[in-house]
């Protein structure tokens, strides 16, 4: 597991190394800018995690921890807890998922139910009418497209990811 979390940490810094600006915050995040941070180590992952899981609220469905920054890529550890959030669409990025414990239903596609903008680059909504519903855990990796709805519809128990938002794909 260590193995795999340290390939994982290195694999992204590789990607990051050709970024000029900041990247749109995800909807749960406080938009804020975020230092440069080009390596996390298995220690620093754990921390995180105890982390989020402390600073984790009844009621509250996700906890987001900075984990890498190089504008305009922003990787992520999010702490996922039972209770169920909001559905998002990231309209200018791509957002990649690394499951790291636990797992989940996740619903892409589809349509945002009572869809309202949060900010210049994003929309939440209640739910998602349609799309299809993947069972993710430990292990999977997955991409949710820019402009594409997306929704972790149920967690079970709680649920440990890594989130990286990238530029949107040309390539819609």
């Amino acid at each position: 597991m260590r193995i795999v979390h340290s390939m994982f940490a290195v694999g992204m810094t590789a990607l990051l190394g050709s970024a000029s600006s900041f990247a749109q915050a995800p909807a749960t995040q406080a938009p804020s800018p975020l230092l440069t941070r080009l390596f996390s180590s298995s220690q620093d992952v754990a921390a995180l995690i105890d982390k989020a899981k402390r600073d984790a609220r009844p009621g509250q469905a996700t906890v987001l921890e900075p984990l890498l920054h190089l504008a305009p890529y922003t990787a992520y550890l999010e702490y996922r807890t039972a209770t169920v959030g909001p559905a998002a669409i990231h309209i200018h990025e791509d957002e990649f998922f690394y499951m790291l414990e636990g797992s989940a239903t996740v619903i892409t596609g589809g349509k945002l139910v009572h869809s309202k903008p949060l900010n210049a680059g994003n929309l939440t909504g209640d739910s998602i009418e349609g799309g299809k519903a993947m069972r993710v855990s430990k292990g999977d990796v997955f991409v949710v497209p820019q402009n594409t709805p997306h929704w972790f519809s149920k967690v079970d128990g709680h649920v440990i990811d890594i989130s990286l938002h990238v530029p949107g794909s040309a390539a819609q």
